[in-house]
């Protein structure tokens, strides 16, 4: 099986450096049932073309076990799949990490990209492709490959030939491919478990959470083992991207059961139209979550979303446009709210955010180093000072009560903390004394008599809008 990344970014040999792959050498790496061999059949400053080939030994496959394929004889040599998506993550280790030594600021660089899969296994066919690459950014061919070429009125077979062209991150082109492969592949050659599940979260973080296929994609990746899916489908719930459909129940105490992104959506709109909110900041925006229930609320006139992941600001424009486009075609009531999107670290003092009514961190701090959380807090409280500030976190007494996460690890891979709620409020009282608000705890979603609730949420009051 054979998949070529190609860019014409100039010099166009940069795309050695972030595959960590030297584009004067050819290397080869052992798989559990082949080789993968890494080559460049150009490599010039105008156009250079990285090619990865695998080389599966139908023989090892049936002895090695861990396989669907009972047979000799079968496609796996042939047709890219979970297979491939396994020499990915062996040979392209660090690009998937989006690590670059050599030169770290081209991992953040967009380049224009060609990906060429030549057969690849589809099931459900050209269809689903579009399916799955389009709200990626991908412009996507796809061309279904027939069963005999000789004999058309056979039909087309399961395999396509697929090329995929866009303007994207190296990093982000490669764990698209690692989650989106096996998922139209369906046939994975080893167990499912909860590793699975977190690779799939890692690999998907930025982009699956928004993805409207989400649910197909996972349960394909994870061949529909229902326990592990529903553990996967909970976690992306966590990261607050829920279908724009779903709406936000307004209340700061929810009291009966609903997703709790979506309960801490309403949680927060609840806080925002008590404190007569009108010009609203969303820092840490993501994509986009949380600005499409602000969007439809009428009382608000201005929304600024903040976030440090270009990505995600630019799916979150998307998904922005597409709920507008969608209000107007069902003529419902718009708000005629302004919204812009600004890229900027939220531990970098910004006084171009100053002035604002109030300001929502939901679900954020804890993907902040907690050496890096007094800078956070002289950007938003020194420096922003907006009258009101919304912040969620997890409530880490409350992890016992999810199935599948193991004792001691995090929700996301990405927290660097969680907190209890003796710990959140210790840290939330000081930040209010030392910059001038009262602040009050509100629980978010069905609390347990033993944890209390699954999200904390304080609310700060600046003491000068209290006092007006």
């Amino acid at each position: 099986m054979l998949l070529t990344m190609t860019t014409t970014r100039n010099p166009a040999t940069d795309l050695g450096f972030l595959l960590h792959k030297h584009p004067e050498k050819a290397q080869s790496f052992p798989l559990s049932a082949g080789k993968a061999h890494v080559f460049y059949p150009e490599a010039a400053q105008e156009r250079c073309t990285a090619a990865l080939l695998v080389e599966i030994d139908p023989v090892d496959l049936v002895r090695g076990g861990g396989t669907s394929s009972t047979q000799y004889v079968n496609d796996r040599p042939y047709a890219g799949g979970s297979y491939l998506a396994v020499a990915l993550r062996a040979v392209f280790t660090t690009a998937l990490a989006g690590r670059c030594a050599n030169r770290p600021e081209l991992v953040d660089e967009a380049f224009p990209l060609e990906i060429r899969v030549p057969s690849l296994t589809a099931r459900g066919g050209a269809e689903v492709v579009h399916k799955l690459f389009e709200p990626l950014g991908w412009q996507v061919d796809a061309c279904p490959i027939p069963l005999d070429p000789e004999f058309p009125r056979w039909g087309a077979s399961r395999y396509v030939d697929l090329r995929l062209t866009g303007t994207q991150r190296v990093v982000d082109a490669l764990r698209h491919l690692y989650v989106l492969l096996p998922a139209l592949d369906g046939d994975k050659h080893y167990w499912i478990g909860q590793d699975e599940a977190d690779k799939l979260l890692r690999s998907g973080e930025g982009w699956l959470a928004g993805h409207p296929e989400r649910e197909l994609i996972t349960n394909r990746y994870l061949e529909r083992r229902r326990p592990i899916v529903s553990y996967a489908l909970t976690r992306l719930a966590e990261a607050d991207d829920v279908p724009a459909e779903a709406e936000a129940r307004v209340t700061e105490l929810p009291d009966r059961p609903e997703p709790l992104a979506v309960q801490r959506h309403g949680s927060v709109l609840a806080a925002l139209r008590a404190a007569g909110a009108r010009r609203v900041l969303d820092l840490g925006c993501g994509a986009g979550a949380l600005l499409r229930v602000l969007q439809k609320e009428p009382s608000f006139t201005e929304i600024v979303g903040v976030d440090v992941s270009a990505n995600a600001l630019d799916i979150a424009g998307k998904r922005l446009k597409n709920q507008s486009d969608a209000l107007s075609a069902g003529k419902s009531a718009s708000s005629g709210t302004r919204i812009t999107l600004k890229q900027s670290a939220l531990t970098y003092a910004d006084p171009s955010l100053a002035g604002y009514d109030a300001a929502v961190l939901m679900e954020v701090i804890e993907h902040v180093d907690e050496e890096r959380l007094p800078a956070l807090e002289h950007a938003v409280f020194g420096v922003a000072a907006p009258r009101t500030v919304l912040i969620t976190t997890p409530n880490a007494e409350y992890n016992r009560h999810f199935e599948f996460l193991e004792e001691g690890r995090f929700r996301h891979a990405d927290h660097r903390f969680e907190w209890t709620r003796e710990q959140f409020r210790s840290w939330a009282e000081g930040v209010a004394t030392r910059h001038g608000y009262e602040v009050r705890l509100l629980p978010v979603g069905q609390e347990s008599p033993e944890s209390g609730p699954p999200t904390q949420m304080a609310v700060f009051t600046s003491r000068k809008e209290a006092v007006a």
